[in-house]
């Protein structure tokens, strides 16, 4: 499966939280390959291969980088659950190296990393992020955003809420623009990119390759 980036407003957010299982759905169906988990609850979706990053409360402030992992990593067999974790500050040695401080002491940034630490830590096939630079300096933003390219590589399909169009747009390969709610545009990233009418309406009017200096 190919990453994908769903580009979309604040009001438009609780579709992706309605696939996650976390909000009731009114209509439609969510299928993952073949199957229907429509009606997964939360709960469920790790165990279906689902993996999901929420924007804020995405981690336990009040406990340490460490004891965020353990707890996440809880639902595993004991032998995988110390794999797992080291196999995380392998990905994110910054967070090894913060491993004794508490999750509410951290920069944004590596609270996110922290947020995608912990949701990577059951290997799962989709990954999905809401707003995964939101409040983020641009150097934490192209921090997280090559973690997420360097997920990709391993197979894994994310699937990104994200306002940033230029760090998202050269993660994803297929973009879908929500405007009230509605798939107003689709095609591949690059495609879109290069249309100047939609660049301008929805990307800001982001640079082309050759357009840029």
């Amino acid at each position: 499966m190919s990453p994908c980036l769903v580009r979309t407003a604040q009001a438009n957010r609780p579709y992706l939280k309605a696939i996650a299982g976390l909000t009731p759905k009114s209509g439609g169906r969510v299928k993952l390959g073949e199957r229907d988990i429509t009606r997964l609850p939360a709960h469920e979706m790790i165990e279906a291969g689902v993996a999901f990053a929420p924007q804020t409360e995405n981690v336990f402030v009040s406990m340490s980088v460490d004891d965020n992992l353990k707890l996440a990593a809880g639902p595993l067999p004991r032998l995988l659950r110390i794999e797992r974790i080291a196999a995380m500050y392998g990905a994110f040695p910054d967070l090894e190296r913060q491993k004794s401080l508490i999750a509410g002491r951290l920069s944004g940034g590596q609270r996110q990393m922290l947020a995608i630490a912990r949701a990577m830590l059951v290997q799962p096939d989709v990954l999905m992020l809401d707003e995964p630079s939101a409040g983020l300096s641009p150097k934490f933003v192209e921090i997280v955003f090559s973690k997420l390219a360097a997920i990709r590589q391993t197979g894994v399909t994310i699937v990104i809420v994200e306002q940033n169009a230029r760090a998202a747009l050269a993660l994803a390969d297929r973009v879908y623009v929500l405007v009230q709610g509605r798939n107003r545009h689709e095609g591949r990233a690059r495609d879109l990119l290069d249309d100047p009418v939609i660049a301008a309406l929805y990307f800001g009017g982001v640079e082309t390759e050759a357009e840029a200096p």
